[in-house]
């Protein structure tokens, strides 16, 4: 008997506590493998001389300014803050005579991020310090030191330091940051790399995680992989380097037995996944971005076989102006097939909230910024960290030219695991793309063996498809892969035990799977993300400036068009209108309009967004000028330009500013905010007269609006349409339809029912809304209610209640006379720790499915919750309306910047604030302003105008006082018509992107049937044909003389449920006009 044999296979838990200890930081590091890593280092003076200048505030000056500063002595110690400040550390390097012929590198821990930068002001890598696994501190100073007989190497660097961590500055990952955190300069050496005792440690990382499953496992090679490792430690001797030789041959037998051909191939890609803003602002991503793609391409430099996928064309966009010539090397490295910009779109958007135009527009910037700079189109829509994914989403995909679609994130599912891996993904018009969810579940892979036999344990397409993706490096916060990443890459390639991996540009994966798979399984509809709920909601002003920007850039877009068409001295504001989407698109990054940003990110985005609003009202006047120019101050005005820039007529009563009650004229001021009331009919896109002095006419044309006072309390507000009893305590008692006759709330119950929830997330403070939060609720009690208006054009009450310990709120309910809606406008000071404030209605309706808007379209979701599918939509995502409809009836919950709801049974619930204090303390702490409404109709949704309301509701009539007496506004009318599809909506009209004379329609089929439509416009039209979303031409279309000649020319176009359909006019030649 051998008594020097271990008998590992008695013990392998020792052996494996053994091989961590061997390999780690601990207290034998003096005497383990670490111990041998450098084969020297040396600190302080005279090898590296350290001085600091500090920037002042929170500015973050360039190069070219941080090297005209005087800097001063610091050493190792030195504090690096407060919070999010710069700091640039000028470093000169003097090599030892000692180390000649050595690889030498810089090991520079700020403890938080920094940036390396030449003498000469080159940007050349990023440092990721402190000691989390993100750790990357180390920079090859020269791979050759010089020998003594040659001059020695003085070299000077500049490190710009910024103070923040990889993930922000909190306390803990999502704490709200701290406003005077520091970090320490915890070292500053030179150092000698070993690289056969590094390749040694490689190695023996990848034994240990084959062996890790141990003793649970039978496979025989986690056995081999830990005697291999247990044989590896034995040979070493600190000091001898032949020993590291000895042991790397060992291992080298081990790794040397190769895999089957039938063996799982991962399609491995490095990638870093930079939130655009989450736990730090913009102006910190734009640096992250400069570190982590620089390290990357040292790393390409180093690793030929590399490739690193990078998407979101605003970041390359922030890296062109920033750091042009980190932007000229990094298309050096496209070119060479090593960086893969990837994606499609201008940012890894929310795919919840934002509108189906956005979407659009995020693929229009994103793929022509890549073609543009690039010579290419990505073909991978790249979205693996969004919370959740619209139905639309495949055929927007289609249409921008791209065909695949990469996410894992619905492995975060809290309640049921989604069953697919690799499949088709069929959208609500039927379109399709290929579709895959890396089976690792990660986007920030560290190239383990568990990781990597993850993607084929779990997969759960095997049957299909023996391939999978698989994403490495670190992410969130940047930094990428890291050498050791790489090295173990290296090692895996193919071996046995492990499936086969190699370095692949994900087209490659997808083209395979295409040509290789067997019939792939599908999946119908949205991908409903089971987590992260509660993001519905979360910071509210975001919210609300998106759905306004993306209405006011839609009318400026269209009256800018018409107003060139009108007046050729016009000049449309194409590149305006262009950085105004990029901006809007920026602000809809997953982690900002979702809410989960920390304090200064909705700072940015605010300001954003209202330099957005700001530019946008001002394109908007410039093209109504153009369009009335007989505008006049509201006292002397004789009439109104009303405009219309939907497509079908709208009769409405608008509130007017500045103008007087007299007879014949105005008919009734608005006591709630002293404006004048006024009841307008105007065709579809169009700018219409308004005769004031023919007002007291047109409101004896339609039934008086009227208040009648109960006994109780009570107040009833009665129009032609309906009767809305309006309890003492501003509840909804009654909503009775007067020409149906039917009564719409059950007897017992209430609408307008104010609900404050317990809102404690297990842990994703600004994310979750959990379904436990659901038996905790209490109804908001003690409202008072006043008569406000009474008629004739617009009756309203208020209602003003004390909500939870310090909130309030104040409602305005108004009926006018020209509609069945019901209006809630809402005021309040909010100021609650973890509680959430909804609205409930309950209807005498009952249908196992509700009806909700999302980007052109609408899904079902169900009613129930007979299964844990049902359960897990406790609440959804809507956009301007939820509906509940049985036959022959139903009504629509609208709102103007909510998107939370949820239905039970007959009772629908609007989410309307929310206040977690994760990762930004004071989210949505003050004052807020929003609608909601309740709009009852005859038959089912698909029967009923519910979408065009929808639109009313969010999209007031614009109007301008004007002088009738020196204007003539009849050639403004309907200059775009939409004739035989009420199914089919005219979503936006834009100016082509190649060609602003030429001129896009987008049009979507809206409740899910097939249509014919005739599309008119007055546009001096040459030629017209269908596009995809980037106005490339797909099919002719023929052009005719539209059945009434003043509505110019038209187009017969089909529809089929839920299609976009894009329509490019083309301008005459205007001398053959």
């Amino acid at each position: 008997m051998d008594r020097h044999m271990s008998y590992v296979q008695k013990h392998p838990k020792v052996t494996k506590d053994r091989l961590a200890h061997f390999m780690s930081d601990n207290l034998l590091k003096d005497a383990n493998l670490r111990a041998a890593l450098y084969d020297g280092r040396v600190n302080g003076s005279p090898h590296i001389k350290l001085e600091v200048w500090a920037a002042s505030g929170l500015e973050r000056p360039t190069f070219a300014e941080a090297v005209k500063q005087e800097y001063k002595p610091v050493d190792i110690g030195h504090m690096f803050g407060p919070s999010w400040a710069s700091h640039w550390v000028r470093a000169t390097l003097q090599i030892p005579e000692e180390f000649a012929g050595k690889e030498v590198r810089l090991i520079f821990n700020p403890s938080c991020e920094a940036m390396v930068w030449s003498e000469a002001g080159e940007p050349l890598q990023g440092i990721t310090g402190g000691d989390g696994r993100e750790l990357h501190v180390d920079y090859i100073v020269t791979k050759c030191a010089p020998q003594a007989s040659e001059p020695q190497l003085q070299v000077v660097l500049y490190l710009e330091v910024a103070s923040n961590g990889t993930f922000g500055n909190g306390d803990f990952v999502i704490g709200p940051p701290k406003p005077d955190r520091e970090f320490r300069l915890a070292s500053a050496d030179l150092v000698v790399y070993n690289h056969s005792a590094w390749a040694m440690f490689y190695d023996l990382q990848i034994l240990e995680g084959m062996a890790a499953p141990l003793p649970d496992t039978s496979s025989v090679r986690a056995w081999q992989a830990l005697a291999t490792a247990n044989a590896m430690v034995n040979a070493f001797e600190l000091g001898d380097p032949d020993s590291i030789a000895e042991a790397r041959a060992i291992g080298a037998q081990f790794f040397a037995a190769k895999g089957g051909e039938a063996n799982h191939q991962v399609y491995a890609i490095g990638n870093c996944h930079i939130d655009t803003a989450w736990l730090w602002p913009y102006d910190e991503t734009k640096r992250k971005i400069a570190r982590s793609w620089s390290t990357q391409m040292d790393y390409m430099d180093r690793y030929p076989e590399y490739k690193f996928a990078a998407s979101q064309a605003q970041q390359f966009e922030w890296l062109r102006v920033l750091y042009p010539s980190l932007f000229e090397r990094m298309k050096e490295k496209v070119k060479c097939g090593q960086f893969l910009p990837i994606g499609a779109t201008w940012s890894e958007f929310d795919a919840n909230l934002p509108s189906g135009e956005s979407l659009v527009r995020q693929f229009l910037l994103g793929q022509r910024f890549f073609e543009k700079h690039f010579g290419e189109r990505s073909k991978v829509f790249w979205l693996p960290d969004t919370f959740g994914y619209s139905s639309q989403l495949p055929q927007i995909v289609r249409l921008a030219g791209a065909k695949y679609f990469f996410t894992q994130k619905l492995s975060w599912n809290n309640i049921n695991k989604f069953p697919h891996t690799t499949f088709r993904w069929i959208g609500l018009d039927g379109s399709h793309i290929l579709t895959h969810m890396s089976p690792a579940e990660t986007y920030v892979g560290q190239v383990t063996a568990s990781e990597l036999v993850d993607s084929l344990k779990k997969h759960k397409d095997i049957a299909y498809s023996n391939e999978s993706l698989y994403l490495y490096g670190n992410g969130d916060g940047g930094g990428g892969p890291l050498e050791a990443m790489l090295e173990r890459m290296r090692r895996v390639k193919d071996v046995d035990g492990l499936p086969k991996v190699k370095n692949a540009h994900p087209n490659e994966f997808y083209e395979h799977i295409e040509k290789t798979a067997k019939e792939l399984v599908a999946w119908k509809g949205e991908l409903y993300f089971e987590l992260h709920r509660g993001t519905y909601t979360s910071q509210a002003l975001t919210k609300k400036y998106n759905r306004q920007c993306e209405f006011l850039l839609r009318d400026v877009e269209m009256l800018s068009v018409i107003a060139q068409t009108v007046d050729s001295r016009f000049a449309y504001p194409a590149d305006e209108l262009t950085r105004m989407w990029q901006q809007v698109c920026l602000n809809q990054f997953h982690d900002v309009i979702p809410g989960s940003s920390i304090e200064i990110v909705y700072k940015d985005s605010t300001a954003i967004y209202e330099e957005v609003v700001a530019s946008a009202v001002a394109l908007k006047q410039q093209a109504l000028s153009v369009l009335v120019a007989s505008s006049t101050d509201a006292p002397q005005a004789t009439g109104l330009a009303v405009v219309n820039t939907s497509s079908w007529a709208r009769t409405e009563v608008i509130a007017v500013s500045g103008l007087a009650q007299q007879a014949g004229s105005v008919q009734q001021m608005s006591k709630r905010s002293d404006v004048a009331l006024v009841l307008a009919t105007v065709p579809g896109c169009s700018v219409h007269a308004v005769d004031l002095s023919a007002q007291a006419a047109a409101v004896e044309q339609v039934a008086p609006v009227r208040v009648i006072r109960e006994e109780d309390g009570s107040v009833v507000l009665q129009n032609a349409f309906v009767a809305a009893r309006i309890s003492a305590d501003g509840r909804l008692t009654s909503l009775l339809d007067l020409q149906q006759q039917r009564e719409l709330v059950p007897s017992g119950a209430q609408g307008n029912v104010l609900e404050l929830y317990d809102d404690l997330p297990i842990y994703w403070d600004a994310w979750d809304i959990e379904i436990y939060s659901q038996e905790k609720v209490r109804p908001v009690e003690g409202a008072s209610i006043t008569v406000v208006d009474e008629g004739p054009l617009v009756a309203s009450v208020a209602v003003e209640a004390k909500v939870g310990k310090a909130s309030s709120i104040r409602q305005w309910i108004s009926l006018s006379a020209s509609s069945a809606r019901l209006d809630f406008d809402c005021d309040v000071d909010w100021h609650e720790n973890r509680k959430c404030l909804k609205v409930a209605f309950t209807w005498d309706i009952y249908s196992d499915q509700a009806t909700y808007e999302t980007q052109f379209g609408v899904v079902q979701r169900p009613t129930h919750r007979n299964t844990s599918w049902d359960m897990a939509k406790f609440e959804v995502c809507a956009h301007k309306f939820a509906d509940l409809s049985e036959y022959g009836y139903g009504v629509a919950l609208l709102n103007d910047c909510k998107y939370g709801y949820a239905t039970l049974a007959n009772t629908m619930t609007l989410t309307l604030l929310r206040s977690p204090k994760a990762p930004d303390a004071n989210c949505d702490m003050g004052q807020h302003s929003f609608r909601y409404a309740v709009y009852p109709h005859t038959g089912m949704f698909n029967e009923s105008d519910v979408v065009r309301e929808a639109y009313h509701f969010n999209v007031a009539l614009s109007h301008l006082p004007v002088d009738l007496g020196a204007t003539n506004l009849a050639a403004l009318s309907s200059f775009f018509a939409l004739d035989n599809a009420p199914n089919v909506v005219l979503d936006s009209v834009k100016a082509a992107e190649d060609d602003s004379r030429d001129v896009v329609v987008r049009l979507y089929e809206t409740y899910g049937g097939h249509a014919r439509a005739t599309l008119s416009t007055l546009l001096n039209v040459g030629a017209a044909y269908t596009t995809n979303i980037l106005e490339e031409k797909e099919a002719d279309l023929e052009l005719k003389q539209a059945v009434a000649p003043s509505q110019g020319q038209s187009v017969a176009l089909s529809f089929r449920p839920f299609q976009i359909v894009t329509v490019r006019f083309s301008a005459a030649n205007p001398s053959k006009s």
